[in-house]
Order: structure tokens, then sequence, then C-alpha cells
């Protein structure tokens, strides 16, 4: 592809010849070859700018840059942009033949309930017979052919790489988890989105954004992307619900639980097997469980009517739809309940825990194991500890993933939000296979016991080193259902 047709639509100063060929589309300087267009980004750690002479030796012809090099070389065209990571987006778009507007790309963004959504509108479409398409926190698929991946949004050549991959395999459709992190760092620029989803905004990620205002911003900023030809499906029950949407160009649809809405939800029963929902005036029993998951359900179904699916088929196959792995996951042994989730936020610990309170009896007793993550939002340690003590009979406070932080500082952070009377209510175990072990011995038949916080994840990280650990297991282990 030439030059000229990867930076059409892009404003750009062009010193150099855009007729040249490009064989290849990169920002990651060690990837570059013979006749790639390398495009310069700046990053928190490290400036691309730095390494545009380490590319222009390993073949590349093109260079898209924000600042040009004080000496340039022979030969290479320079394309000079106003945000670089920006233009990276619309310049994958470009090369990779415009993929997402070759099939219905829907995206949700929120602080919760993102995966869940995304991975049974994903199954939902299955069962209607398309080919569709998934981009996950846990996986990537096209159909049921798995992609494991690390991010929660992919970066822009990836993510257009891979779109392009599920046009080519027949894909109709593709449902995406949104991050934060991705609008504000362009990683969807250039996408063309027939729909969008916000479920709900909580504290998080606050490392990142340092503000709830910014934070905020970022998930409007999906919105304000959306084309007047896509819709926009918004939970007016959240208190920003209706500020995600107010400068969109698309059609918007809302969604509630407690008040009018073009699709209406109520709880009618609630079980540890799943609910009695009513979702506008047709009832039908679901197998997810909590408050939350009734929002989520509620999303699913009228994303999939804006999609076009009939209501009726729509509304049956939701009656099937099976939880995400690590959300609300349940197992049972020896008497006791274990439940997983990935619960790693304040309010979703807040309505993990109101769910089970809302389903126990009075005499089983709640075990709860916690901990947070490090490197990254401090500020809700205290608060998760707090959430969890007060809605838990019992509190084992444990590792997550300490990454390069030591974990007894974490843990350190987190009893900074009980008093001296609430810490002695408290266990302390550092080591999570222990720390699950401990609360599964404390437990009666009968009772439950929580594991929350890395819920689907199969690993720990410390020090940048990944070892196996999944605490569906663990728990399966310390309930008799499988050996060690």
């Amino acid at each position: 592809m030439k030059i000229k047709d990867i930076i059409k639509g892009i404003d750009a100063e062009v010193v150099g010849n855009v007729e040249t060929e490009v064989k290849d589309l990169q920002f990651d300087s060690r990837r570059v070859t013979e006749g790639t267009m390398f495009v310069a980004q700046r990053g928190t750690k490290v400036d691309g700018h730095d390494f545009i002479d380490g590319a222009v030796k390993a073949g590349a012809v093109a260079v898209l840059c924000m600042e040009m090099p004080k000496k340039t070389a022979a030969g290479i065209t320079y394309v000079k942009v106003r945000d670089s990571s920006e233009a990276l987006g619309l310049a994958a778009a470009n090369y990779y033949g415009h993929p997402s507007a070759q099939l219905s790309l829907v995206g949700i963004t929120g602080t919760n309930g993102k995966t869940t959504t995304v991975t049974l509108l994903h199954r939902m479409f299955r069962l209607l017979g398309h080919h569709v398409g998934l981009v996950s926190t846990i996986v990537n698929k096209i159909d049921e052919e798995e992609l494991p991946t690390g991010h929660t949004t992919p970066d822009a050549l990836e993510l257009n790489q891979l779109l392009r991959r599920m046009v080519d395999a027949g894909c109709t459709h593709c449902f995406m988890e949104v991050s934060s992190h991705s609008v504000v760092q362009h990683r969807i620029s250039g996408l063309t989105f027939a729909g969008g989803i916000f479920s709900n905004i909580t504290h998080d990620h606050l490392d990142f954004h340092k503000t709830m205002a910014n934070y905020i911003a970022a998930k409007q900023g999906f919105f304000n992307m959306l084309p007047k030809t896509a819709w926009a499906l918004t939970n007016v029950d959240d208190k920003n619900g209706m500020v995600m949407v107010q400068n969109t160009k698309a059609k918007v649809s809302t969604y509630s639980l407690q008040r009018s809405a073009d699709f209406r939800c109520k709880v009618i029963e609630s079980t540890f097997e799943g609910m009695q929902l009513e979702l506008n005036g047709r009832e039908v029993w679901c197998r997810l469980v909590g408050r939350f998951n009734a929002y989520n359900l509620t999303a699913i179904y009228a994303a999939a009517v804006l999609c076009g699916a009939d209501r009726d088929e729509a509304l049956r196959l939701l009656s099937g739809l099976e939880a995400a792995p690590g959300r609300f996951q349940y197992v049972s042994g020896r008497g006791i309940t274990g439940i997983v989730d990935y619960a790693h936020t304040p309010d979703a610990l807040q309505n993990v825990i109101d769910t089970i309170d809302g389903i126990r009896k009075k005499t089983q007793m709640l075990v709860t194991v916690v901990g947070c993550g490090g490197d990254r939002d401090r500020t809700k340690r205290p608060e998760m500890a707090k959430i969890a003590l007060e809605g838990s009979d019992k509190l084992v406070l444990t590792s997550d993933n300490p990454r390069t932080e030591n974990p007894d500082s974490i843990l350190d952070e987190m009893e900074a939000g009980l008093s001296a009377e609430q810490l002695s209510h408290v266990v302390r175990i550092t080591d999570r296979r222990q720390a699950i072990r401990t609360a599964c011995m404390m437990a009666r038949e009968g009772d439950i016991v929580l594991v929350a916080g890395k819920g689907h994840e199969k690993y720990q990280e410390v020090n940048g080193v990944r070892s196996h650990f999944d605490d569906v297991e663990e728990l399966e282990t310390e309930l008799g259902l499988k050996n060690r």
C-alpha cells in the first residue's frame, strides 16, 4: 500500500514521496523490517522518537512522527502529525482496509460488567447463528477460536489486525470491551462502531486518570466518537448515565432497574442458582446471580434487540446463558458454598457482598478473602478492606497481584481503613493459597466463602514473574472437589 493511502484522512505535513510502497506498519522499532512505516509515539516511559534512526537503519521507508528529526535521511518519507497515537489508529484502519466498518462492532465501557456483557453477547449471537468476534479482558475470540490477550483493549495495530481476521473469517458482529485507557491512548482511533454501551462508573484507575472527572471524561470520549448511524445504550440508574451520552451523535436508548427506561428490568426472585426477572413486562429465569447481573442481563438483552435480534428469541437465549469465568463463579463442597469473583473495585466488592447477603440465611456465615493489586490505584485499598469487613462475618486479608510492590505494604494500606477494634476481627495472611485454606477451615457446614479480586486470572504476578495460581482451583481443592 502506498504512503498516501495509509495517511488518507490524517492531517499531516509530509516531506518526501507519498507514492512509496509500504509493506508493514509498526510502532515498535524492534519489529521494523525492510519497507516498514515506523510510527514514533510518545509514551509515559519511552519516546518512540528516540528510535527513529534505528528504525530507518532497520529498513523503514517512512516515519510518522510528532517532531521531525534534526537530521533526516535521504529517500525516507516523513509524516508529521499533531498526535502520532491518534494517527496510528487512523493509519492502521486504512492499512487493514477499515475492517470495523465491515461488521457490527459494539463496544462497552464502564467500571464493572464489561467482560460479562461482551462474553454473553458473543455467546448469544453465536447461538443466533452468526459468526462473531470477541475482544475481552479474558480472551479474544473469532467464533470459538481463542486468542489470549494481555490488555482490556489491544493497541490500534493489533486491534485492526484482529478485526481484519474476523472479517475475513466471515464475522458479522464483534463485541468489545472499551477501557478508559484505550480512549485516552487513542487505541480505538479510526474504528467505526455500530453501537456503544455504558454500564456504570465507580472508583477505579485513579492511578492513571488522577481524578474522577478525568475518568468520567475518558468514558464519555467513547460515546462522543460514535457516528450518527450508531446506537448508544446507557444505564440511567447510574448518576453519570446521561452524562455519557449528552454529546453523542448516536441514537440513545436507556435501560434501568429503578426508573422508566426503554429497557426496564425488575428482579422478582434471587437465589444462588439464578434469578427470576421481568424484562419489559416479560418474565424470564436466568442462571446469573445478583442485582449487578440483572443490570448486565438487561444490557445484553437491549443490545441484542438494538443489533436486530428478535425480542422473543433474545429472551429465550438469555435464560440459558451462564456467567463468564470468575464472575460470581459458584463451587460447592463439604457443605460449604464457595464463590470466586473478579471484584477488584470498592463498588464491585460491595455488589457481590450485597448479593450474597440478600440470598444467605441468617445462620450462614460469610468468610471473605480479599487483597488489592500492586502498582495500581492505592486510594481504594482502605475502602476495600472497610467494605469487606462490614459486609462479612470473618475477613482474611491477603495478597492479590503485588507486582513490584511489597505485599505487606499493600496490606498495611488496606488495614489503614480499619479501626483497632475492627482489626481484632481480621486475619492477615500474605500467602494467598494459605489464606484461602484458612478461610475454608474457618467456615462451617452451610457457610459461604467468598474469594474476591482475581476472578478468571490463572496467575499471580510478583516482581514481573507470573506463576500459575487459580482461585477456583484453590477453592475446589480446599472444599474436597479435586486433589492438589
